[in-house]
């Protein structure tokens, strides 16, 4: 069966709640690994072998003055080691954030994250999600949020985990499955 990591650093909880939507999407068609990013920015050593034998990776973060938190850029400057030796080439790489503002510029953390990837040699999964941008559209629908570069979510600064919007979660879901899917292709040949 198919193997996805899930690494992500979350700050106050909502990227945990994202990375879970992730997982049970994934969960339908592979074996999820979930791998938290700790306080400190480290994760167990166990996740590095974890991470090494996924054939999917996904990296989560919230965003943060417009980037990953400090969090996650310091496990990502600690892959150089499985950078050096290219580790990762050909894995299926995506990535997802959650930020207080509609746009918040999470774009740019996307832009990070695919990035690292690219340093890793790792191929690219976006949402393959149509965005939700009709006047008939509302906040609770698929894609609202309306990335294709990656799964995306605006969160209230004062609305708590359990008051995340539904949609959001969803697109996350979705997204997880369509990674967990083209890894599976992938895998095959």
């Amino acid at each position: 069966m198919t193997q996805i990591a899930i690494v992500y650093h979350s700050g106050y909880g909502h990227t945990r709640r994202m990375a879970q939507s992730v997982a049970e999407g994934a969960a339908k068609h592979a074996q999820v690994h979930s791998i938290e990013i700790d306080a400190e920015g480290n994760v167990p050593e166990a996740a590095w072998q974890t991470l090494l034998d996924s054939d999917a990776i996904v990296f989560g973060s919230p965003t943060y003055m417009g980037s990953v938190s400090w969090q996650f850029k310091k496990f990502a400057d600690a892959t150089s080691k499985p950078w050096f030796t290219q580790q990762w080439k050909d894995k299926l790489a995506a990535g997802f954030t959650n930020s207080a503002s509609m746009n918040g510029d999470k774009h740019s953390t996307l832009h990070y994250l695919m990035t690292l990837a690219m340093q890793h040699s790792m191929l690219w999964a976006g949402t393959g999600l149509m965005p939700s941008n009709s006047k008939a559209a509302t906040r609770q629908d698929v894609n609202y949020v309306a990335s294709f570069a990656g799964a995306m979510a605006a969160t209230p600064s004062d609305a708590s985990v359990d008051e995340m919007v539904d949609g959001d979660l969803k697109t996350a879901a979705l997204f997880g499955e369509r990674v967990a899917q083209q890894a599976a292709r992938l895998a095959a040949r």
